[in-house]
């Protein structure tokens, strides 16, 4: 449920946040608190929730509201909010089930720890949903909790039971007010008025759009039966399960068609789904193909089948867990109709940003070996005579030391850092552009769709990696003639001039298209099939999928990469030439055999540089964000440990927000336009970003 150490989690348990500064703090309690008295300072209602959160700005606000929500945070009950209870206030943000805790504040209205049914009356006749349609505050639901005089006082724990159970009876509750009758059926209408009334927590907007239709479908008459009505909400409380039941069907597989009669099979293990519900789940899903989300073009021969993105279309927010996993990152929007060019352009700096960063640091980390891979296969066995320079990888590289010092497994670095930032970025963009073309509006991209989008995008790199790498490759070969003048980048440069660079670059097209159509992939599956449950990846996980895909890759492309340096090095006296990329295949076939093209390809090889060229590079981007963050979605502008303390304070006043957010979305308190509150929010919790 929470995000473990590496997001902020405290010393105390796995459940439990960072606390914030105490110093950072003050700070914003002083920014807000205008009232003092005998010297200290306070926060009013007032303060607290227009002022700080941001909520209610408008003249005639409903003081009500304002001081019912401040109530959660003035436990002494006196109308001001001191620094203590508001350090308090942050200390309970701060466990577990603080969203509860929360709750259970707001109706702990005299600051008792328990709650009376007077209190819970109050609280409740204060709200627009109760006085559109009243709670029976005699039912026997009621008096099952607070006795049958209404005296007894409820702990917190058995009053968040209470609340739990409580939307359920207030579901049943307005559906007999509609069923005036006794017969139990209500109209489509009547039904979409409860559903967005009391359940609208549980909707979608692609649901919320679906009610009437729905009933429609799944009802005759236009009815709708108690039996189907609890099935509904059933359904939707399940969602979690219903996901683990297509994914138990299709063995993980994300986008294989499932029919109903499939789901069936693999629901008998789970009692708690009815045959009823899952009858409710593909007429939604079939409602989507039409008109939603997943709409497709042949939404006909979609009709009875679902893939898990019908699911993530019907599944309601999981408030909580949105609440908790964020800790110093900063959403950029709520939803992706928000992004416009501004956002757009951040996404593409920042992911720009992280693939020079990762890149780099991935580069670096393997030159030794991309060094020694040169060398072995540069080296000519059959039209030079004499001993050959190095018997093996690992004799070339004890002797580089030996005699260019460790600096020497170096030599060349410079380019290639500068290449590779634009590289990656051309290459990733080519993909993502290519792929978006061949997947259908489910999301689904076939095989054959994959494989094109990796070669598009090895070509395309190619404009960038030939020109570095045939100055990056005569670099690193220089060292080897003992007492022989200094080559320096530049110098090359000018030497083969711009036509120049692109020397061997069929050799190149030859090595990086074949690489990306096998890399990428791979890579995309088997990342999925290293998912755990929730879909996230673990950076081992990228990691070991970055080393799988990229083994058979490099495997495949040796021979292309054995010609390509072949054709980019300077050939010294003595040793063969070659013309063009046929030539030189021939000429070290005829000379040195079919090995020759293997030259480098060692299981060292295999094992660090092109597996963690790719996987030690996806290794560092996700230590810069955590996993489970799409950066098309988020910017994180604060994501390293040495962050977490200056920021701990906002994101746990965010996550307050977020608390206050939902318990006002379930009570609706009157005088504010509840769409306008997250924008509110999250403005807000920018400010205060900035602010720390």
């Amino acid at each position: 449920m929470m995000q473990k150490k590496r997001n902020g989690e405290s010393s105390e348990g796995s459940g439990y946040l960072k606390r914030a500064n105490t110093e950072r703090l003050h700070e914003i309690f002083n920014q807000y608190a205008s009232q003092e008295k005998n010297g200290e300072r306070f926060m009013t209602a007032s303060d607290f929730v227009r002022s700080y959160l941001g909520l209610y700005t408008d003249a005639d606000y409903n003081p009500d509201s304002v001081n019912l929500l401040a109530g959660i945070v003035d436990t002494s009950k006196d109308g001001l909010i001191s620094f203590a209870e508001f350090q308090a206030f942050e200390g309970l943000l701060c466990v577990p089930d603080a969203l509860y805790k929360t709750a259970f504040q707001l109706f702990d209205t005299n600051g008792n720890g328990m709650v009376a049914f007077d209190e819970f009356v109050e609280v409740m006749r204060k709200t627009v949903l109760h006085q559109k349609m009243p709670f029976n505050m005699d039912s026997s639901f009621v008096k099952l909790y607070f006795g049958k005089d209404k005296k007894r006082l409820i702990s917190y724990a058995e009053f968040s039971q209470f609340l739990h159970d409580f939307h359920e009876e207030y579901a049943m509750e307005a559906f007999k007010k509609f069923d005036k009758n006794g017969a139990g059926f209500i109209s489509a209408l009547d039904f979409q008025d409860i559903m967005l009334s009391i359940k609208s927590h549980l909707l979608t907007k692609d649901v919320r759009d679906n009610l009437i239709a729905a009933v429609n479908a799944g009802q005759s008459g236009r009815k709708v039966s108690f039996p189907y009505f609890m099935a509904f909400n059933s359904l939707l409380n399940n969602m979690e399960l219903i996901k683990r039941i297509y994914l138990n069907a299709t063995n993980g597989h994300r986008y294989q068609e499932v029919t109903k009669e499939e789901f069936l099979y693999s629901a008998q293990m789970m009692s708690q789904i009815t045959p009823l519900e899952v009858d409710i789940l593909f007429h939604l899903c079939d409602l989507l193909h039409q008109t939603g989300p997943t709409e497709d073009d042949e939404a006909d021969s979609r009709l009875g089948k679902i893939i898990y993105n019908d699911l993530v279309a019907i599944t309601p927010e999981q408030y909580f867990k949105q609440i908790t996993k964020r800790v110093a990152e900063i959403k950029a929007v709520s939803s992706p109709d928000e992004r416009g060019i501004i956002v757009q352009m951040l996404e593409s700096g920042y992911r720009f940003v992280l693939g020079s960063i990762g890149g780099a640091v991935g580069a670096t980390t393997v030159y030794p070996i991309d060094l020694v891979k040169t060398r072995m296969q540069n080296q000519r066995a059959g039209s030079f005579i004499g001993e050959l320079m190095y018997r093996n990888s690992f004799d070339c590289f004890k002797k580089v030391i030996r005699h260019e010092g460790f600096f020497g497994l170096y030599r060349g670095l410079m380019p290639q850092l500068m290449g590779v930032a634009p590289e990656k970025a051309i290459k990733l963009t080519v993909n993502d552009f290519v792929r978006d073309k061949f997947m259908d509006k489910n999301g689904n991209l076939p095989l054959y769709g994959e494989i094109i989008s990796g070669g598009c995008a090895g070509a395309s790199q190619v404009i960038f990696t030939n020109p570095l790498e045939i100055v990056k490759i005569r670099l690193q070969v220089a060292g080897e003639i003992a007492g022989g003048s200094k080559v320096k980048a530049w110098t090359v440069v000018k030497e083969l001039g711009l036509f120049g660079l692109y020397k061997g670059a069929r050799a190149c097209f030859l090595r990086d298209i074949p690489f990306s159509a096998i890399y990428f992939p791979m890579y995309a599956n088997t990342k999925v099939r290293l998912a755990d449950e929730g879909g996230y990846n673990t950076p081992l996980s990228l990691l070991a999928s970055g080393a799988i895909a990229g083994v058979p890759a490099a495997a495949l492309v040796t021979p292309a990469d054995v010609i390509k340096t072949r054709l980019q090095v300077i050939a010294r006296e003595g040793q063969t030439t070659y013309t063009g990329l046929l030539d030189c295949a021939r000429k070290i076939y005829k000379e040195e055999g079919a090995r020759a093209f293997w030259k480098g390809a060692t299981v060292t090889y295999f094992a660090l540089v092109d597996c963690t060229r790719g996987g030690s590079t996806l290794l560092h981007l996700s230590t810069l964000f955590p996993p489970s963050y799409d950066p098309a979605i988020y910017l994180s502008l604060e994501c390293s440990d040495r962050h977490l303390n200056l920021v701990s304070l906002s994101s746990h006043m965010n996550y307050c927000k977020d608390c206050l957010l939902l318990i006002l979305e379930d009570l609706d308190l009157p005088g504010q336009n509840k769409r306008c509150l997250r924008w509110e929010l999250q403005r807000k919790f920018d400010q205060q970003t900035r602010i720390i």
